[in-house]
């Protein structure tokens, strides 16, 4: 049953689902399940494998959701007597952990320029799974693309309305002009993204979004695209821009602040 319950992990993680094992490293008296025990917990509360059945099951498929949901690991003890709080009298105690295992976080990339180029190599550095969409297939070389994850260079529009986009996708416009722009935009807003940024001046981020707004998009859906793009930390230089780029992603992915760490951790002399 491990191997079938370890599978399901492992097909979950590559349809771009969270998923969490449940293992029970701790086993005292009388319990439903041994130590060594497993259980897969979807986002849904389906499960594949048991750690107890009955109140206590109940309640860490209760916790396994909340660590999906939270993005955490969490060890766990229940006590199963009087002293317990989930009504099981077993007259045992059990401990164990839950892992929370998420898919890569995926960096997509509309547009394969100076701006691009730099956001991917930045990107590829911290270990973002990298996709990068552009019909100019001239540009996807070694030279300005090595060892990227995926490409996308036909029917662009249509392959990026139709990609599985999740709240693990961070996604970056930055194609040759307003009008891909636009289409890269209208392909993506609406999606469960947990970034979408679009570069271009003030007047052009207006422009676009009065266009698409006028299109039947809701002014929410508008309002949570970060554009113009970036934290403003940077010059005019592509790789500086790039900084400020996936600097604003980390920002959203970590729940980061920008306040100075010798401001919040003053060492005292």
């Amino acid at each position: 049953m491990e191997d079938i319950i370890l599978k399901e992990v492992y097909n979950n993680i590559k349809k771009g689902k969270e998923i969490a094992l449940v293992t029970i490293t701790e086993s005292l008296g009388s319990t439903p399940r041994k130590k060594g025990s497993i259980m897969a917990v979807k986002e849904d509360g389906d499960i594949l494998g048991s750690v107890g059945g009955g109140s206590i099951e109940n309640s860490i498929i209760i916790e396994a959701q909340k660590c999906i949901k939270n993005g955490e690991n969490k060890n766990f003890h229940y006590k199963l007597n009087d002293k317990g709080t989930i009504g099981m009298n077993c007259g045992g105690e059990v401990k164990g952990f839950i892992k929370v295992f998420s898919p890569s976080k995926k960096l997509i990339i509309v547009g394969a320029g100076h701006i691009g180029r730099e956001v991917y190599k930045i990107g590829s550095l911290l270990g973002f799974h990298t996709v990068v969409v552009d019909d100019r297939k001239e540009y996807f070389n070694d030279k300005y693309f090595p060892n990227v994850d995926e490409i996308i260079s036909d029917n662009t529009e249509e392959k990026l309305k139709s990609y599985k986009i999740n709240k693990n996708s961070y996604i970056v416009i930055a194609s040759r002009n307003e009008e891909e722009d636009t289409k890269a935009l209208r392909a993506v807003l609406g999606k469960d993204a947990s970034y979408i940024g679009m570069i271009g001046s003030s007047k052009k981020v207006l422009k676009v979004k009065n266009r698409l707004l006028k299109e039947g998009f809701s002014k929410d859906e508008l309002e949570k695209v970060y554009a113009p793009i970036g934290l403003n930390i940077s010059s005019e230089d592509p790789v500086e821009i790039a900084f400020g780029i996936l600097g604003e992603i980390l920002l959203i992915k970590n729940k980061g602040s920008l306040e100075h760490l010798k401001d919040l951790k003053k060492a005292k002399l």
